[in-house]
């Protein structure tokens, strides 16, 4: 993959990239990606942590509820609390981002 086609990155483009790497069909392609995508959810949602080294890691933080204010009517509403999937970029990737 040259720099023009790392720009951007969707599910399919992953996919694609399985696929010929690995020699795969797409439907085996997409059946990896799928699975993996949904063990990080399910592992999300039960309150785990996904640690991927040299990547980064992601969990689930719980904000309280707080008093917002809407921008358009200029309204104060009441925002409940919630639960929010957060990801820590790993050293390996911040260093690479930076161009390290």
């Amino acid at each position: 993959m040259d720099k023009e086609e790392a720009k951007n990155m969707n599910k399919s483009d992953l996919i694609t990239a399985l696929m010929v790497k690995n020699n795969l069909t797409e439907k085996q392609a997409t059946d990896i990606i799928n699975l993996v995508f949904d063990r990080f959810t399910k592992t999300l949602k039960d309150g785990g942590r996904i640690e991927i080294r040299g990547f980064g890691s992601f969990t689930v933080r719980q904000y309280k509820a707080y008093k917002g204010r809407n921008p358009k009517l200029g309204e104060y509403v009441e925002v409940k609390a919630k639960r929010l999937p957060f990801f820590k970029v790993g050293r390996e990737l911040k260093k690479m981002a930076d161009g390290k």
